[in-house]
């Protein structure tokens, strides 16, 4: 069974390796929180920008929370669709929501969260700079 696509949602394909299954031959859990991190790597590029060019200008986004609700399993060679939206942009925070499909049937296999604080340099609370505030409020308009 399929969802409908999450609205505005940046779309990117990774297909599973051997090495991401486990001996049951399903992908290991942990594999999908570093598919998270692609799926917002890879909308920040879509974006018109890069982490590179987001902590060049000072600014870090640290994990605070990471939240993976499993619901069916990915297995080798499978192609699987990562799908990241901004879900929250507070003052100083950030989520990010995802779900992660199987491409050939669309069915939906997990889905998760993750929250980010922005800090400075030196670790301390931060604004961002406004163009990056504006490229992140441009992602849910679309």
């Amino acid at each position: 069974m399929s969802e409908p696509d999450a609205k505005g949602a940046s779309r990117f394909v990774v297909r599973v390796r051997y090495a991401d299954t486990d001996q049951m031959g399903f992908v290991y859990y942990g594999n999908y929180l570093r598919w998270f991190e692609i799926g917002r790597t890879e909308m920040l590029r879509e974006l018109g920008t890069s982490y590179r060019e987001v902590e060049a200008a000072g600014i870090r986004l640290p994990v605070l929370e990471a939240r993976c609700r499993y619901l069916r399993p990915a297995r080798y060679d499978d192609r699987v669709v990562i799908e990241t939206t901004l879900a929250e942009l507070g003052r100083a925070s950030l989520r990010f929501g995802y779900r992660v499909l199987r491409e050939a049937d669309g069915e939906l296999l997990a889905r998760g969260t993750t929250a980010h604080c922005f800090l400075d340099a030196r670790g301390r609370p931060a604004r961002p700079p406004g163009s990056f505030l504006e490229l992140l409020r441009r992602s849910s308009a679309r």
